[in-house]
Parts: C-alpha cells; sequence; structure tokens
C-alpha cells in the first residue's frame, strides 16, 4: 500500500500516533497503577504483599504472551493482532474499573488485570514492527524516535495522573481513563493502518514452544519479583526459579529443533545481530538500578518529600523525550552506529557522575546527572531498536519486535532485584566496617547509606562501559528486505 504527496504523509502522521497510542498506554498503564496500591489495599484490607499482585499478574502475563503474539502476528498480519489487542486492553481497564465495584471481590480485579496483560502483549508485540513495516525507510529514524517519546511520556506522567485521579475521584479511575483513549485508538487504527495480507504460511503453530516460554518466563519473573517480599530462601521462590531454569532450558533445546519455533534461535549467529540485542538487555537492566534506588536516596538521604522527589525525577523523563525526537532525526541523517556510540557516551557520564552523590550534593548536579542518563537513554533505545528491527528478514518483524519488547521489561524486573540484593550486602559491608551494626538503626549515619548507594551505582557505572564498548563494536548492515523498502511487508 503506497502514499503520496500530502495524503502519504497525513497518512504516515496518523499511523505513527496510532502506533505511540500502543506505547504510551502501556507505560502509563505500568506507572499509573503502583501509587494507587495502599488505597487499593485499604479498599479490599490487604497485605502490602497481597495487593502487589495487582502490578504482578499483569507484569507476568506480559511477558509470558508477547512473543506468542510477535509470532502470531507474523502469520495473520500486524492490524488483527494490533486491533484486537486494544479491544481486549479496553475492555480489561473497563473489566478493572466496574468488576471490583459491582462485586466487592479482589479475585475479579486480579482477573481483569490478567484480561488486561494480554491485550498488553498483543499491542507492545507488533507495535515496533509496525513502524518498521509501514513507514518509509527515510522517516523511520524519526518515527521511532516519536514512538520512544511517548512511551517516556506515559511513564513520566503516570505517577502524577494515578496520585490525582486516585486522592480526587477513586482510583477505579486509573483504569477507567484508558477505556476512552482504547476507543479512539480502534477506531484511528482501523481506518489508518494497511489491512495487507501476510505471507502465506501453512506451517503449523509451534503450540509447545508457546507454552513453555509462557510458563518459564512467568514462573522466572514471578521468583525475581517476589522474592523481595517472600525471601529468596522462600520454598515457593526457589521452585519457581528452579522450575523457570529447567523450563526455558527445554525451551530452548525445543526451539532449535522446530520448524516453526516462536522464537527462531537461529538468528543470534549473526554476531552482530546478538551485540545489539546484548546491549539493549544490558540498557534496561542497568536503568533498573537508578531508577528504583534515586528515590530512595532523594527521600532518606537528602531528605526530599515524596512530591519533591517526585518533580525531581521528572527530569529524567523530560530528558527522554526530548532526547528521543533527537535521535530520530540524527538517525535518518548520520546513521544509528555514531547515534548509538554517542548516546552510550552521554549515558555513561551520567553514570559516572551518580557514584559521586553525596550528603552534601546539590539539587542541580541531582538534576545533570538525571538528564544526562535520560539523554542517552531516549538517545540510545531509538537507534539500537531501529537497528535490531532492519538486520533481520521481514519474515521475522514480528517476532523481532516482540523480542524488544520482552528485552526491555525483563531487564528492568530482573535488574530491580539484582540491585536490591546489591545494595543490602553493600550496606551491610559498610556497616561492618563502620561499627554502625553496633549501635541502634536510628543512629546509623547518612554519610553511610550514601556509601552504599555509590558501591550500588558503581556496578551500573561498570555496566555503562561495557556499553560504550558493545557500541564501539557494532557493524550494523542493513538487511536487504530493507534496502529497496516499498512499504508493502504486511
Amino acid at each position: 500500500m503506497k502514499f503520496s504527496g500530502e495524503q502519504g504523509e497525513s497518512h504516515d502522521i496518523l499511523l505513527v500516533i496510532s502506533i505511540s497510542l500502543a506505547t504510551f498506554m502501556a507505560t502509563l498503564d505500568g506507572s499509573i497503577v503502583n501509587i494507587a496500591l495502599p488505597t487499593i489495599s485499604q479498599s479490599f484490607n490487604l497485605s502490602s504483599g497481597m495487593v502487589s499482585w495487582v502490578s504482578t499478574i499483569y507484569l507476568l502475563v506480559m511477558a509470558g504472551c508477547v512473543l506468542i503474539f510477535g509470532k502470531i502476528s507474523d502469520k495473520i498480519g500486524y492490524k488483527r493482532v494490533f486491533l484486537t489487542g486494544f479491544i481486549i486492553f479496553t475492555l480489561g481497564s473497563l473489566f478493572c474499573g466496574v468488576l471490583p465495584d459491582i462485586t466487592g471481590s479482589f479475585l475479579t480485579l486480579i482477573g481483569s488485570r490478567a484480561f488486561q496483560g494480554i491485550g498488553g502483549a498483543m499491542i507492545s508485540a507488533v507495535a515496533p514492527a509496525m513502524a518498521i513495516a509501514f513507514i518509509p525507510l527515510e522517516k523511520k529514524g524519526r518515527a521511532m524516535g516519536i514512538i520512544m517519546t511517548f512511551s517516556a511520556l506515559g511513564t513520566a506522567i503516570g505517577p502524577t495522573i494515578g496520585g490525582l485521579l486516585t486522592e480526587y475521584l477513586s482510583w477505579y479511575f486509573i483504569f477507567l481513563i484508558n477505556v476512552p483513549i482504547g476507543i479512539f485508538a480502534v477506531l484511528l487504527g482501523a481506518k489508518i493502518i494497511p489491512s495487507i495480507k501476510p505471507v502465506q504460511d501453512d506451517s503449523k503453530f509451534d503450540k509447545s514452544g508457546a507454552a513453555l516460554i509462557f510458563v518459564g518466563l512467568a514462573l522466572l519473573l514471578f521468583g525475581v519479583s517476589e522474592a523481595q517480599t517472600l525471601g529468596w530462601n522462600s520454598p515457593a521462590i526457589l521452585v519457581s526459579l528452579v522450575a523457570a531454569v529447567f523450563i526455558l532450558g527445554y525451551f530452548i533445546l525445543h526451539e532449535l529443533r522446530s520448524e516453526n519455533p516462536v522464537l527462531d534461535l537461529r538468528i543470534f549467529k549473526d554476531l552482530q545481530f546478538l551485540n545489539m540485542n546484548i546491549i539493549l538487555c544490558l540498557l534496561f537492566f542497568s536503568f533498573s538500578g537508578v531508577s528504583y534506588l534515586l528515590p530512595f536516596y532523594l527521600e532518606y538521604v537528602k531528605g526530599y518529600a515524596t512530591a519533591d522527589a517526585g518533580l525531581i525525577l521528572t527530569s529524567l523523563s523530560i530528558a527522554m523525550m526530548i532526547a528521543g525526537i533527537l535521535a530520530g532525526i540524527l538517525y535518518d541523517k548520520i546513521g544509528g552506529r555514531r547515534v548509538t556510540i554517542i548516546a552510550a557516551a552521554i549515558l555513561l557520564v551520567g553514570y559516572f557522575l551518580i557514584t559521586h552523590l553525596t550528603v552534601d550534593t546539590t539539587t542541580s548536579f541531582i538534576i545533570l546527572c538525571l538528564g544526562l542518563m535520560g539523554f542517552g537513554l531516549g538517545m540510545l533505545v531509538t537507534p539500537i531498536s531501529n537497528m535490531i528491527m532492519t538486520s533481520c528478514s521481514k519474515r521475522y518483524e514480528g517476532m523481532i519486535s516482540s523480542l524488544t519488547c520482552l528485552e526491555r521489561f525483563a531487564p528492568l524486573t530482573l535488574g530491580i532485584a539484582f540491585f536490591n540484593l546489591s545494595f543490602i550486602h553493600g550496606m551491610i559491608s559498610i556497616a561492618e566496617a563502620y561499627g554502625v551494626t553496633l549501635q541502634s538503626p536510628v543512629l546509623i549515619q547518612r554519610k553511610v547509606l550514601t556509601a552504599g548507594f555509590d558501591l550500588t551505582f558503581l556496578v551500573t557505572f561498570i555496566i555503562g562501559i561495557i556499553i560504550v564498548v558493545l557500541t564501539l563494536l557494532i557493524r550494523y548492515r542493513m538487511h536487504p528486505d530493507y534496502e529497496n523498502d516499498d512499504r508493502s511487508a504486511r
């Protein structure tokens, strides 16, 4: 399907808006819910551990389903998966906002969130693929930059909107706000997304592989995310982690033997493709430690109120949004490799500066650190995602799209657990060295606490060095399928 002149330009704009709404809603829903968990806990008289399942169940379903729907989209087309996903996501949001009030049951909220997660997995799996498949080659960079900007915007305004809705209306509205946006997105998508039939594929869907990846990833992320609540020595955590290792190991063996795998592991034989995927994983893994621990530093070490700390942290999201747009423009002008190297260097400077945070650090210095890290992250995500998507054959677009999605939120979850664990052990070592363990917890000095943050941020800086080295090793080669791009991939 081709467009020309003003018709083509307006169509591309509307298509980018449609795709951006998907990434916006997915990130908004992830950030808007957590702030309302204490209120939801009070509504159902639940413990903090139990109410956390409102977030956990969504994550588990997303993780287990995203690769499956990426594969399905390669067989039946992006438009059907995208629109169906938006309908399910919108209905799930409606159920989350209405059914718990009608039934008075927390289980209906959990079930509705799981249903919503299915829709979230569907739209997240195909959104990047649609940008690559339907946007002209010379505009792909800018399009991906805008999409990443909307993603950062959802993360930035989620807590603010969630707090306002919860305080002045009800926590039900953090879900109901998705309904009008979802309806608009479905109507726009139905009109603007090209209805192109996928390449004929008579091979059977790999049901066994789908089941293995769903169960394996769900168990892995459950074990890692709940270990902080239940304890790493908890039988439930140990069983889930051991089972996840065996199931995912068998999944790898199964996929290597399958004729039509959910995730074709053979594509990782290309070392450049593997390198870029490792960069994306390390990027979000390292960033998870910063995003998780900085709020604690701002409140416990610097003594900022929660609202003031949240306001300071928005500088990171603002920098991400600006960098996302700039990265898209630069990608189309100077190429992805140069942009990734520049972005990785900026990110590394930000990671280096946060290792110097102290009790006396000024607010302006903290904002500078956040700005550099947000700018580096936003500037790096766009080109690396674009290069990953366009380095493989178009017949893998849905699969690769869902893979990049998984490589974003899975490392975030794993990273939070890792950095929390390293922070705790770092604090114990420093506390023993200072003799703090012999004192009352009330007397623990803020300088010791700051030193604990320094040790953890040092790990982030080391990962940042690895990211820079890997970007220097990139030798990107666009797949021939994209060299004569005519937007007729799907």
